[in-house]
């Protein structure tokens, strides 16, 4: 059984439709990767999933509950956080404020400080950062704070979009890594990435998306390896 799954979902900008019966599920051990070009509809379908946009049509069901209308502060309390395009921190703020804020509804101060470590642990460039402004961090740390600030509130799915937009190759490589390791640690993570290459590598499985329909979904290894994928994707 599915632990979160869009079914047919319709959603609409004003008269303009970004996505048209769109189906998918997201298993509780899974990595499952959304590809497609610009514009395709991939931020609209991680931004209907947390309550940002909803849609005419369809549901999205999380743990066997009714996500659809459901406001976007209560998808996370129940357990489903995102990570946005352009990680959209608070510059002026610290590392670690940053990353208590990723804890604003939690009351568990044991909890919140294991998980602080456990951050720590997989970013240890943000210990080092700690006390330093948002702001002034690079790209990489940025993205780095984006993600553990994102895990602060213990999320029970991990959405990410464009965690690798814009870093460097040896970066790409340890957001990667480090993407494997959380899920690993029993995090399911829903992945828009445009280096579709690295999101088919680590993805149980992947759909892909165009114009707002989804026009192929398999094992990451399988779209890896269609002639279709490699064209439109891979710069094959």
């Amino acid at each position: 059984m599915a632990l979160l799954e869009l079914r047919e979902i319709d959603v609409f900008y004003g008269r303009v439709q970004a996505l048209r019966h769109v189906s998918l599920a997201l298993g509780k051990d899974e990595i499952v990767a959304l590809i497609g070009s610009n514009g395709a509809g991939k931020t609209t379908t991680l931004r209907t999933i947390s309550g940002l946009m909803h849609p005419a049509h369809g549901s999205v069901v999380f743990d066997g509950r009714q996500l659809t209308g459901v406001p976007a502060h209560q998808v996370v309390s129940l357990g489903i956080c995102h990570a946005p395009e352009g990680r959209r921190l608070f510059p002026r703020m610290r590392v670690i404020d940053n990353l208590y804020m990723g804890a604003y509804a939690r009351k568990d101060s044991a909890g919140i400080q294991h998980d602080l470590d456990r951050v720590f642990t997989l970013f240890p460039r943000l210990q080092e950062r700690r006390t330093q402004l948002a702001g002034t961090l690079s790209g990489g740390e940025q993205q780095m704070l984006a993600i553990g600030r994102a895990l602060m509130a213990r999320p029970k799915v991990l959405m990410l979009d464009e965690p690798s937009l814009g870093l460097a190759p040896i970066l790409v490589q340890l957001i990667f890594q480090v993407l494997q390791e959380i899920n690993s640690q029993g995090t399911p993570i829903l992945l828009v990435e445009q280096n579709a290459t690295k999101a088919l590598e680590i993805a149980h499985r992947a759909y892909v998306l165009e114009t707002g329909n989804i026009v192929m979904t398999g094992t990451g290894q399988e779209l890896l390896r269609s002639a279709e994928v490699q064209k439109a994707y891979l710069g094959v």
